[in-house]
């Protein structure tokens, strides 16, 4: 991916900031990357964002870093804690990150939900998981933990394991708070009290309710069916797994990926490796990316048929579903085969793959190529063409391309509204740039149009997989690189230089060398991202995970105000997301 290079972006910044300094850095990655006094973050964002040419419209991703016990540290303004920011210009087709360096007494920055409006999600899970306040935030309150929780669970002090800390007990005192806890007050939420109470009523939409997918609450103000507010409630499902890399070696965390949207299988597991490998300096063998490319498409494939059962369901057809599921074991029988599992293979490495395709897999995979579009038709006519769905969803949670981009919306759901962008075919990476596929897109962004988006990647996936099995390349299955994990088993029976790297790489896991990369695909909910911190160890320092399916909720009372009930249930189902990719 090319950037403009940084010389030519500071120029075009700097003469907007006046008296202010602001410092490059290199990265592995090659973003384009900047470090900022935190008194003047606002008017760079606001520079970058209203007065430079193609400004940077998108706030792709917001996070921290605690730096305390960092060893290589060869960034002089780097203090306890680093605040990120990664900014897209679609205009550019080009990012931009910058830092802000904090201390532990004066942990303290300028919100930018004034400027991108799904900034306020990720500075609540900044303030949360590391205790960086965020001043103007419109509701700074915890995200991710019980509001009863104490401390910060992302920073270094905090205990990663239930060994570290006390005994659990709940006595009657800490229950009745806990249970108080639950209660939703609006003014806690920074909702003012609107008309007569009387007129109106809350209502608790979840997090048990079978529409929400997963384990979610959104708290409905309504007005008879009308929808007056709706206040998302996440973090029920959060399990801690960027804290959990920290914990874990660069090659062992790779079954983790797999649960964080647990129906992308390997899909979670490619921008993580891809990481790791940019840091090390590894580069994979032609066939090894085809092969990826086949088994993410193959796992795109089973996501969206998920949906479209789904999806129909929620709405009020029952039997399509069931016959998406017959579909979908027969695709799990094939990554079965090719993998040894189904939903959570895990098979992906560090510079390759856990073992080469095996015989015949060319076979079942063109039988049930040649099976599918026979069936995908059948369900045009049961969902797609069918007048009541098209009543339930044709005009329904509608929003435009600016909105999207404003909420952090990507993959179909942005695509929906007419976008053409679709990161394999802007930014290719595993050689997708050598295969032909159309980019489906939506005119209304409509529940409708995110449905039938996601239909069409379906058939563009089929085509996307055939081309693998008709043009696979000979050759290794992993890159042939002392860091790579495994290494080749044949060599290590003959060679000693290979032998002690497998020891070692297996017993404590490879030493990454220390720097930064993130690595991005469009992956099935649209864009998934791992940020990866090296400090030259066999663990990350860091592992922050960017999900699609968390900013898309957040965007749920724009869509939600003025519908009715009903209509909330198909806007939800049009989302597709599940809970483990927002809540991490």
């Amino acid at each position: 991916m090319a950037h403009t290079s940084k010389p030519d972006l500071l120029a075009e910044i700097q003469p907007w900031l006046l008296s202010s300094v602001i410092y490059a850095e290199e990265t592995a990655d090659e973003i384009p990357t900047i470090w900022a006094p935190a008194q003047d973050l606002k008017t760079l964002c606001d520079v970058i964002r209203f007065k430079i040419n193609q400004p940077f419209d998108f706030l792709f991703d917001l996070t921290a870093l605690d730096e305390t016990t960092r060893q290589h540290n060869v960034i002089p303004h780097r203090r306890d804690f680093t605040v990120v920011y990664l900014f897209r210009s679609y205009g550019r087709n080009q990012d931009l990150r910058i830092k802000v360096a904090l201390t532990t007494d004066a942990k303290e920055v300028s919100s930018i939900s004034s400027i991108w409006p799904n900034a306020n999600w990720y500075e609540r899970e900044v303030w949360d998981l590391f205790g960086i306040k965020f001043t103007d935030h419109p509701c700074l309150r915890r995200i991710m933990m019980p509001t009863t929780w104490q401390g910060h669970p992302l920073c270094k002090t905090h205990p990663s394991r239930a060994t570290e800390m006390g005994e659990y007990s709940l006595p009657d005192d800490i229950r009745d708070l806990e249970q108080e806890a639950l209660k939703f007050n609006p003014a806690e939420w920074g909702l003012k009290p609107q008309g007569n109470p009387e007129e109106f009523m809350w209502l608790n939409l979840g997090p048990n309710h079978p529409s929400v997918h997963g384990v979610f609450r959104i708290m409905l103000q309504l007005d008879g069916e009308e929808i007056v507010e709706a206040i998302p409630d996440i973090g029920y499902h959060h399990r801690g797994a960027e804290k959990m890399a920290e914990r874990q070696s660069w090659h062992s965390y790779i079954p983790y990926t797999d649960r964080i949207d647990y129906l992308g299988g390997v899909m979670n597991n490619l921008p993580y490796v891809m990481a790791v490998e940019k840091l090390a300096g590894i580069v994979v063998p032609e066939r090894v990316k085809i092969i990826r490319v086949m088994l993410c498409e193959m796992f795109r494939i089973l996501s969206h048929l998920l949906f479209y059962g789904t999806f129909a369901q929620d709405i009020g057809s029952l039997s399509p579903i069931f016959y998406m599921f017959v579909d979908r074991e027969k695709l799990f029988g094939i990554v079965e085969a090719i993998t040894g599992a189904r939903m959570h293979p895990a098979w992906f490495r560090i510079g390759g793959l856990a073992a080469d395709l095996p015989k015949g897999w060319d076979k079942m995979v063109t039988e049930w190529l040649d099976y599918m579009p026979a069936r995908m038709a059948d369900y045009d006519q049961m969902v797609m063409q069918n007048s009541l769905i098209k009543k339930r969803t044709v005009g329904i949670g509608a929003y435009d391309t600016a909105t999207a981009i404003d909420w952090g919306v990507t993959g179909p759901g942005l695509r929906a509204t007419g976008f053409d962008w679709d990161l394999r075919k802007k930014r290719p990476y595993s050689g997708y740039e050598n295969f032909d596929f159309e980019v489906p897109l939506g005119t209304r962004g409509d529940s409708y149009d995110r449905c039938a988006v996601r239909v069409e990647e379906i058939r563009q996936s089929m085509r996307i997989i055939r081309q693998c099995v008709q043009n696979m390349p000979e050759g290794p299955y992993k890159s042939d690189h002392i860091l790579t994990t495994p290494p080749p088993k044949e060599r290590t029976m003959q060679d000693i230089d290979t032998l002690i790297p497998h020891f070692l790489g297996v017993s404590w896991g490879p030493v990454i060398p220390a720097g930064e990369a993130m690595m991005e695909v469009e992956a099935t909910k649209g864009s998934n991202a791992y940020y990866l911190t090296s400090d030259a160890s066999t663990m990350s320092y860091r592992t922050h995970i960017r999900t699609p399916s968390f900013p898309h909720l957040q965007m749920i009372p724009v869509m939600a105000k003025g519908q009715m009930i009903a209509d909330l249930i198909a806007t939800i189902g049009s989302i597709d997301f599940v809970m483990a990719d927002v809540d991490r």
